[in-house]
């Protein structure tokens, strides 16, 4: 506990002369920038991403939960979550998985993953090159794809999957995004393939009932999405089956709005059981409808999906151009995530930041971000560094600070609203603050802004300085020391050490009491009760009350906490009968 103290005089020198060891602009602790992100870890709806600045940057994140209310911006989700996700978030296609682990994913090494700069939801797409010899559709004799000859092909690997062999489906919905490079006509976007074993055709019939067909050895089901006229056409040919399971029938959906290349578009087929109604949607618009009814009207009996063997999804054979978020429900999705952003946006809060002591003044906290928009690959904003965080398009940041004594307890420390750069006239003191910021997207959704860099500007609480001299006087039975008092303005009182061993102030049995005896305010105090012939070292430290409900510690003869700072120089003395201190 004994420290060096022969450069104490010029230290003095320099501090009354500065006013601060650290100037008037305080200390500054970064977060992001150079720095990283790693204290920004309570994170709600906020992506991190890389290639907008220098160093990686916040976001809103655009990739939605899967069963939950992020995935359908702002809009009611559905009770059930996704039977198969797929979003293409990986940096590689090897990486590309189904997410609830229900469905296997092959690729093929032709296929490429673009980045979140080409990506419709989350950090990633599947790119198709959209080679019509690599990708031709080839089926074995069960009709399941050749896994060689196609980009991706998905196939269940649960008894639990939407579309596992011999599944009795219900309701469904099938959703994806689509950027199409020029759609030209023949262009497969889906396909899949299973067949029917023999033993569920109808024996000697007309195993196609109304929709017309001749019985066979077995027969297909297929599922085809594909490029007609700038639109996307939709074939389910032999999946319903009526209710005996004797009849199938035939379904054709055809989208009537353009989808237009070089954009983004969200496709969605749904299936109502209830009233046997098939529909076609595009960007939340109604393409088409149909029924899988008899009469293919509403009130017929309805016909529902019996799945075949050896089925298989091909995404992107002769494709050319991105997919994004591919996924399967168990349910009719009634509000598709059309938006990029949750309009409710989301929401960032940092760790307890630590400034180092119980009354440190928070000056001021500075930001540097903007607003993003990606847009063709490219990366569109602006920049701003300072002042209030809302743009043209109408996104913005709202940034919140709070301190406390504790970095657990925050209970009783209300979350206050800054402006960047502005001063905070030493309106919050703390030892640890807490930063958190709200995000908002454009008003279409499309554009978020993003956050590069918080740098908290603080004065920090230092101990208050030790007396710049100490004297001992020995006396009968005791010692009287004297000092100086401590340049500090906020200096709350001394603190006196005392031991039998240089640097070991553990001493105790003296008048006052044990090591160390609060002296208060005042410049000098006699410790009496020592033991006459023993030598005694001791020392002195200045203490201020910064927070006197901090966890620091417990004024030796006074209450609440405080903050004691370094040992002055050590003294000592020999206390011998018949001294006088007078």
């Amino acid at each position: 506990m004994k420290k060096e103290q022969v450069f104490i005089p010029i230290f003095y020198l320099f501090f009354l002369i500065s006013g601060s060891l650290y100037g008037a602009d305080g200390k500054i602790i970064s977060l992001g920038g150079a720095s990283g992100w790693n204290l920004a870890e309570n994170r709600t709806g906020i992506a991190e991403i890389a290639r907008v600045r220098p160093y990686p940057v916040l976001v809103l994140s655009s990739a939605g939960s899967p069963a939950g209310a992020d995935a359908f911006a702002g809009q009611e989700a559905p009770a059930q979550s996704p039977d198969l996700n797929l979003s293409f978030d990986g940096e590689t296609p090897a990486s590309f998985s189904d997410s609830l682990a229900r469905y296997h994913v092959r690729v093929s090494p032709a296929l490429q993953a673009a980045d979140y700069r080409w990506a419709r939801k989350g950090t990633g797409a599947a790119l198709f090159p959209g080679n019509a010899a690599v990708f031709a559709f080839a089926s074995n004799a069960t009709g399941a794809a050749d896994a060689a000859k196609v980009p991706l092909a998905v196939e269940a690997r649960s008894r639990d999957a939407l579309f596992a062999p011999g599944s009795h489906i219900r309701d469904f919905s099938l959703e994806f995004w689509l950027y199409p490079m020029n759609l030209e006509n023949g262009e497969q976007i889906l396909s899949w393939v299973s067949s029917i074993p023999p033993d569920r055709e109808e024996a000697g019939g007309n195993a196609r009932g109304p929709a017309g067909g001749s019985s066979r050895d077995y027969a297909f089901q297929r599922i085809q999405c594909a490029a007609a006229r700038n639109r996307l056409q939709w074939s389910f040919l032999d999946f319903f089956v009526s209710p005996d399971g004797k009849r199938r029938l035939d379904i054709n959906l055809a989208g009537d709005t353009p989808v237009i290349p070089k954009s983004w578009s969200h496709h969605l087929v749904r299936f109502d059981s209830d009233t046997g109604m098939i529909e076609y949607l595009v960007n939340g618009e109604t393409q088409a409808i149909d029924y899988a009814s008899s009469g293919r009207r509403e009130g017929g009996e309805v016909f529902t999906p019996v799945v075949g063997e050896g089925g298989s999804f091909v995404l992107g054979g002769a494709f050319m151009g991105l997919m994004d978020e591919f996924r399967i429900h168990g349910a009719r999705i009634d509000s598709p995530p059309i938006r990029k952003y949750p309009s409710r946006g989301g929401r960032v809060e940092t760790r307890a930041v630590d400034l180092g002591g119980e009354n440190s003044e928070l000056l001021r906290i500075d930001v540097s971000g903007g607003r993003a928009a990606i847009r063709g690959g490219r990366v569109q904003g602006e920049y701003r560094n300072q002042g209030r965080f809302r743009f043209s398009d109408d996104s913005e940041i709202q940034f919140f600070v709070r301190a406390s004594g504790n970095p657990y307890r925050w209970d009783d420390a209300d979350w206050r609203t800054f402006t960047p750069g502005t001063d905070l006239g030493g309106k919050i003191r703390g030892r640890y603050v807490q930063l958190a910021a709200d995000f908002y997207p454009s008003g279409d959704a499309e554009a978020s802004p993003y956050l590069e860099e918080l740098r908290i500007v603080y004065r920090p609480d230092e101990a208050p300085l030790p007396p710049p001299v100490l004297a001992a006087q020995a006396g009968d039975g005791g010692v009287r020391l004297s000092w100086k008092s401590s340049p500090d303005s906020d200096t709350a009182g001394y603190l006196v050490y005392y031991g039998e061993a240089g640097g070991e102030y553990f001493g105790e049995g003296a008048a006052p009491g044990a090591s160390p005896v609060n002296a208060g305010k005042r410049n000098s105090l006699f410790i009496g009760g020592l033991k006459n012939g023993v030598l005694y070292y001791f020392a002195v430290a200045a203490y201020d009350r910064a927070n006197p409900e901090g966890p620091a510690g417990t004024v030796p003869g006074g209450s609440g906490a405080f903050h004691a700072g370094e040992f002055s120089r050590e003294v000592s003395a020999r206390p011998l009968a018949g001294l006088n201190t007078n």
